[in-house]
């Protein structure tokens, strides 16, 4: 029995470190490119070394993608713990090591097609110069429509829905599981699809911040990972709702001033 307990305790722990790594890369990458894309000297080196829309867009898209590992990773780790420890009854420890890692690859593709979409609408609001060098919303009447929008999705039956199936892992698990490494992809893309379901306005609240401000990433990553891992009594989800609803509102009814 103590063996069992050490055997989940050190799976457990690996897979924190390996989560934790993942998440700290992403972050040590997304903070490179946006400084790259704040700093004027490096910017203007930048602009000349893309000259192409199709450059800026893959720029533009590393950037989304780093930005969306280290934010949605820790929220995801829940999860992840879960599909670890409910692979121990399986395969052997290495086959069980690459069923966790595809199942990680299947929730990134999701995220990574997410970063794909805002990357084509960061492009295009910078060629439209509709968006400022920190990267949000060049008008505030937009932003504060954007807010409110997200404030409200926080109470509609389909947020909830999505944030249900993401604070229950092995309700999810046993709902949707699928053998074999490409059943983990699988798995994967679908816990990815049910997370980008809850989260994908909050995301977008990037663009009112500033898609290169760091410290309101790190805010929206912690507040995605309260969601998921908090009591249900703390109503994490519909105080949100009340913020964003009252800003986005204050921005409308100030954006004329």
């Amino acid at each position: 029995m103590n063996s069992v307990l050490v055997g989940r305790r050190v799976d457990r722990a690996a897979v924190y470190v390996g989560l934790s790594g993942v998440t700290v890369v992403a972050w040590v990458v997304t903070v490179q490119l946006a400084a790259g894309m704040r700093t004027p000297a490096e910017s203007m080196d930048m602009a000349a070394a893309m000259p192409s829309i199709g450059w800026q867009f893959l720029f533009t898209a590393a950037m989304w993608a780093a930005m969306m590992v280290g934010m949605m990773v820790p929220s995801a780790t829940p999860m992840v713990v879960a599909y670890a420890e409910w692979t121990r009854r399986g395969p052997s420890n290495g086959r069980r090591a690459v069923a966790v890692a595809s199942f990680l690859a299947g929730y990134l593709i999701v995220w990574f097609g997410f970063s794909l979409l805002a990357a084509t609408l960061h492009v295009a609001l910078g060629r439209a110069e509709l968006i400022t060098e920190m990267g949000a919303v060049a008008r505030p009447a937009l932003g504060g429509t954007l807010l409110l929008l997200a404030g409200l999705f926080q109470i509609t039956t389909w947020k909830q829905s999505c944030l249900r199936s993401c604070r229950t892992p092995f309700g999810f698990l046993i709902e949707q599981w699928r053998d074999g490494n490409r059943g983990a992809v699988v798995m994967g893309i679908r816990h990815g699809a049910y997370c980008l379901g809850c989260c994908w306005l909050l995301m977008a609240t990037l663009f009112v911040v500033g898609t290169m401000h760091l410290a309101w990433m790190a805010a929206i990553a912690l507040f995605v990972l309260a969601e998921k891992v908090a009591p249900r009594w703390l109503h994490v989800g519909h105080a949100g709702a009340v913020v964003l609803v009252g800003w986005g509102a204050w921005t409308l009814l100030t954006a004329g001033n």
